[in-house]
């Protein structure tokens, strides 16, 4: 027990919550029997520091490192300020890490980037070499002058030597490529920069504008302060990519195993895994590969001419056949799928490569474009490094022929869905090729099965077998939590109105309707209310139906809604009209008067594209037939309406009412809806809270509730 309770020391309040210490307990125990914690907290359960606490407990006595990550601004802020508070009291090695991208102070991609640190690199070792030349020579100079004759013959041989590296670090001064900034990181003292970095947990912010007035590299000083750190805090981006990850833990020192890892928003790590898994190519790139080939002079050039120009004819030649004069009109600058998969065989991209390439065999061009590209690439580092290039070009033949070689091997593969793209672009219509990745488990479960432990926390992760299949993750330990702030402050509503189908949603009956309960939601509400709809053409839609004293609010796709979310909130009776699968759904907290009611209307199931349903597949053929609809799409429905209904009620003072509307949410009419019916899908002590109404109860309801709480300023609406 004195072992277990090691993770109070880095508790940095007076005492945890009994829910808490409870699951710092288990998630201790579990970290020593290197098993994964699924841990689902409702808003209020503190699972920050549930987490954090035993995890560097458990790492400061067996020597590993934490990493936390999230894709969620806003929780990368929480975790500063929560290791903040435990530095204060317990010495703690904490860094925050950010991507080269948003942290260069010049601006330069990431083989620009390698290239002038190798060219800095060679200069600082020219430079200390020659400083150690100058420093012999005198030695020897000092010698020769007392009459050593040896030391007069070893001089000269210096002076030659001197010569040539001299020569050489002016040509590197003058015609390299060089970066002062990391220049300065390698021969000036650093220790200052370190030393304010260890004093407190520093954001990237903070460590661009320390760099920025000292003359430094701040990504690079970042990288090298990071090993042997306690607790690194980043994104997904860092873990997810498996290239990025070896580079990272090499960065930390450490080994998979001497990691462990906390994922918050846990439920997004299938969709971010996803995003990683997949692969994509455009017809400009394989243009411009085969301008490439134009300009080289090698023996591998025909080959690669013909395995990459198949490819692109290939790939034109599918979307013109798929296009009629309509759609081709219809394109815009957005990617429009077209369907290629094809049920008896190869996907029609793949048929039609084959039958465009003229050779000795395609596998045969395609190992010399791939080892042609290399070449080529390297010779663009050797280019730029010297100086030859002003940039560091992109081998487009290394890109076209590596994807091509990936779209051969996992084409018909089950993780992965074969698609053709169109878009419109300044020349015209143009075309990508992609590997949409159906199975995340692909990138997640060779992650969680080399690191030591994981815990992955999120307010709705269950079921979690759902999950654990889906991310690959065996024998985890489950724990749940529910809500922490009192009952009787929040009501959660299951309007009976028939179920919001697609197909029904263009009844003028059931627009009625849905107008009708929306401006009873909005007029018995004393304060702000948010709606969330299937998509953003559902709620334009409300957005011109209704007609109440609130002030209108609509999201629209593409729009930056940070701005719209402020004017909201700064309302005090407005209605916010927007999109379940927006970015106002989840990650963004509506406290106190920001919001008082939430109204999901109908169930959101997303549209059910080609993609969608390639999901489904494989995991029926992965799983078994049913788990197809249950884990690529009611599951992650139901996730999304939860967050959604926890925007409101964010504290324990707080107040709110919650409207599920639709028939589907709803415990009476479950029997009879059968596999229609979502309601079994929530958690049990969630289900427990609905209360099922009737459409003309509703206002009654919502009134005597906000009653209760004093929240009308003056009379009460009259119903």
């Amino acid at each position: 027990m004195a072992e277990t309770a090691s993770f109070l020391r880095y508790f940095p309040y007076e005492e945890p919550y009994d829910h808490q210490r409870d699951a710092m307990e288990r998630i201790d125990e579990a970290l020593a029997d290197e098993r994964d914690v699924l841990f689902e907290g409702a808003c209020g359960t503190g699972k920050t520091l549930a987490a954090l606490a035993p995890a560097l407990a458990y790492a400061d006595r067996e020597d590993k490192t934490v990493v936390i990550s999230t894709n969620v601004h806003q929780q990368t802020r929480q975790f500063i300020e929560e290791a903040r508070a435990i530095t204060d009291q317990q010495p703690l090695r904490a860094v925050v890490f950010r991507g080269k991208g948003s942290m260069c102070h010049i601006d330069v991609d990431y083989e620009e980037c390698q290239a002038l640190r190798d060219t800095t690199r060679e200069l600082v070792d020219n430079e200390e070499e020659l400083a150690e030349l100058e420093a012999r020579e005198e030695e020897l100079l000092a010698a020769a002058q007392e009459g050593n004759e040896e030391a007069a013959e070893a001089r000269s041989a210096v002076m030659e030597e001197l010569e040539v590296l001299l020569d050489d670090v002016e040509t590197l001064r003058e015609e390299g490529n060089i970066c002062e900034r990391f220049h300065a990181n390698l021969t000036d003292d650093t220790e200052e920069f370190y030393a304010w970095l260890d004093g407190n947990v520093r954001t990237p912010e903070e460590v661009y504008e320390y760099a920025e007035s000292a003359g430094y590299c701040g990504y690079e000083l970042l990288k090298e302060g990071m090993e042997g750190v306690d607790l690194v805090i980043c994104n997904y981006h860092h873990l997810l990519d498996p290239m990025v990850r070896e580079q990272f833990f090499r960065w930390l020192g450490r080994d998979p195993e001497d990691v462990i890892t906390v994922f918050d928003e846990a439920h997004n790590v299938e969709a971010a895994a996803r995003e990683h898994a997949t692969s994509d190519l455009t017809e400009t790139t394989l243009t411009s590969a085969l301008d490439e080939l134009g300009d080289v002079d090698d023996y591998r050039t025909e080959a690669a001419d013909r395995v990459i120009g198949a490819y692109r004819d290939a790939l034109a030649g599918v979307y013109d056949e798929a296009l009629s004069v309509g759609d081709r009109e219809a394109v815009d600058e957005e990617w429009t799928d077209l369907t290629v998969e094809s049920e008896t065989g190869r996907d029609d991209l793949t048929v039609a490569f084959l039958e465009a390439y003229e050779g000795p065999g395609f596998r045969q061009d395609l190992d010399a474009a791939l080892e042609l590209g290399e070449t080529l690439d390297r010779r663009y580092q050797e280019q730029y490094k010297n100086g030859e290039t002003t940039s560091r070009k992109e081998c487009r033949v290394l890109q076209a022929a590596g994807f091509i070689d990936e779209w051969m091997t996992r084409a018909i593969a089950a993780d992965a869905y074969p698609v053709v793209s169109v878009r419109r672009g300044d020349g015209g219509i143009y075309g990508r090729a992609e590997l949409y990745a159906c199975l995340p488990r692909s990138v997640t479960a060779p992650l969680f099965e080399n690191l030591h432990a994981s815990v992955l926390m999120s307010a709705t992760l269950r079921p979690f077998d759902v999950l654990g299949d889906v991310l690959g993750i065996e024998d985890p330990v489950r724990m749940a939590y529910g809500e922490q702030f009192p009952e009787e402050r929040r009501r959660t509503f299951a309007v009976d109105v028939p179920a919001l189908f697609a197909s029904t949603r263009d009844d003028p009956g059931t627009q009625e309707t849905v107008t009708e309960l929306l401006t009873d939601a909005v007029r018995f509400t004393p304060g702000n209310t948010l709606v969330f709809f299937p998509s953003y053409a559902e709620a334009e839609r409300y957005y011109h139906r209704l007609g109440t004293d609130a002030t209108p609010y609509l999201d629209r796709p593409g729009v930056r809604a940070q701005e719209l979310k402020e004017e909201f909130v700064a309302d005090d009776d407005g209605v916010l009209f927007t999109s379940l699968w927006g970015t106002l759904g989840e990650g963004v907290s509506y406290d106190g008067d920001d919001a008082r009611t939430v109204v999901v209307v109908g169930v959101p199931y997303p549209r059910l594209d080609d993609r969608l349903e390639a999901v489904e597949r494989a995991y029926a053929e992965t799983f078994d037939e049913a788990a197809g609809w249950e884990y690529a799409v009611e599951v992650p429905t139901v996730r999304k309406t939860r967050q959604a209904l926890g925007r409101v009620v964010r504290s324990p003072e707080d107040f709110g009412v919650r409207i599920l509307l639709d028939e589907r949410y709803t415990a009476r009419n479950a029997a009879e809806l059968g596999d229609y019916s979502v309601h079994e899908t929530f958690p049990p002590e969630e289900r427990r809270e609905h209360i099922d109404v009737r459409p003309g109860k509703l206002k009654y309801a919502m009134l005597n509730f906000y009653v209760d709480m004093d929240a009308f300023d003056g009379t009460p609406p009259t119903p």
